[in-house]
């Protein structure tokens, strides 16, 4: 793949490394470029790199409509050689072209959506936010273009690529255990339809979800399966739990249920946390129960944003509260979280192909 470098003016870019002094947040931000690559005529075609701006569409732009849109998020860290990695993009690529199949929308090639994320960096390597805990936010996404309003998929689309300076999802980072709403009312996702996506629709679908959570006093919704009997996720997090002798269990993937990479990761890396990590079909009777009698004695979500998010304590609807634990952030918790930012960060050895070096290639 040949990028197409359009970048603005020497003199109207950063000459110098972003050292932000204060909370930067998570998602406010963004870097002086973005990638750009078009569908038109059955292939992707002028993949390049050009100054962050608004995008021009028409009206009738089949997105717009009939929401033909779907992203992808992950992170790239600086390492202690000063360098920019990123870490497992190729599964990030995968989970894109699945969202497309999906929701009918062609693929693009795994590589090149890789190239096209490590040449951004290098680009805008300057807007790494170096402090305690921040990175570069990356958000692929791809969105139907044809300006047609009947409905039936898209002939065009536009790839972008845009990346955000950020600093940790929540404010306490994790360090402090949040609340879940379990909620029998509303639903993430339904066999049959898009819940494996990332399609843009499944989360405006939860955003009136998350606003009753916070009438309760939680930050999210534990999510069920539509007929209330199995647990789904956790917000816009896979959800898990730990069992009191350290046993880490995840709900089994299903067509319902987004496939985390930060959920796949911790499934390979059971040997080097030292515990079993195993996927089950969970009833929520039976998840409340073992809470209730302390066989479950951690809990929380897995996923990019927040990485590993403690959960101390659900809400039910009829304002019933259970704790899990002590209600604070448990060891084999802080153990994955540890574990898996340490070889993001390049300070503990990873598996093979998980962290890659960003080359510098263009100045």
């Amino acid at each position: 793949m040949e990028i197409s470098y359009q970048l603005k003016a020497a003199d109207q870019r950063r000459s110098e490394q972003f050292r932000p002094t204060d909370d930067i947040g998570f998602g406010h931000l963004r870097t002086e470029h973005m990638f750009l690559m078009d569908y038109k005529d059955g292939e992707w075609i002028e993949p390049r790199i050009v100054p962050y701006g608004p995008l021009t569409m028409p009206p009738g732009a089949m997105a717009l409509h009939y929401g033909q849109s779907i992203f992808e998020g992950a992170k790239a860290f600086k390492h202690t050689d000063g360098e920019i990695h990123t870490f497992r993009l190729n599964m990030n690529a995968a989970r894109l072209n699945h969202s497309a199949a999906v929701v009918c929308m062609p693929a693009i090639d795994e590589q090149m959506q890789v190239e096209a994320i490590h040449a951004l960096l290098d680009v805008d390597r300057l807007w790494f936010p170096e402090q305690d805990g921040a990175c570069l936010y990356i958000r692929p996404f791809v969105f139907a273009t044809e300006d047609h309003i009947s409905v039936r998929s898209s002939k065009n689309y536009t790839f972008c690529i845009l990346m955000s300076p950020s600093g940790a999802y929540y404010k306490d980072g994790n360090n402090k255990a949040i609340r879940l709403l379990v909620s029998k009312q509303y639903h993430r996702a339904v066999s049959g339809g898009t819940g494996s996506a990332k399609a843009s629709g499944n989360y405006s679908a939860s955003l009136k979800a998350a606003e009753t959570a916070q009438t309760y006093g939680a930050s999210q919704v534990l999510y069920l399966d539509s007929k209330n009997e199995y647990i789904e996720e956790a917000g816009a997090m896979n959800h898990y739990h730990v069992l009191k002798d350290g046993t880490v269990i995840i709900p089994k993937f299903t067509d319902t249920i987004l496939k985390s990479i930060t959920s796949r990761s911790i499934l390979e890396l059971g040997q080097q946390l030292g515990c079993e990590v195993r996927q089950e079909s969970i009833k929520i009777s039976d998840f409340v129960e073992g809470v209730k009698s302390g066989d479950i004695i951690e809990a929380g979500g897995f996923g990019t944003a927040a990485v590993v998010s403690p959960v101390g304590s659900y809400i039910f609807e009829d304002n019933s509260v259970i704790t899990v634990g002590d209600g604070n952030v448990g060891k084999y918790t802080l153990a994955m979280y540890t574990l898996l930012t340490d070889i993001q960060m390049g300070r503990q050895q990873g598996p093979a192909g998980w962290v890659n070096k960003v080359e510098r290639i263009k100045q």
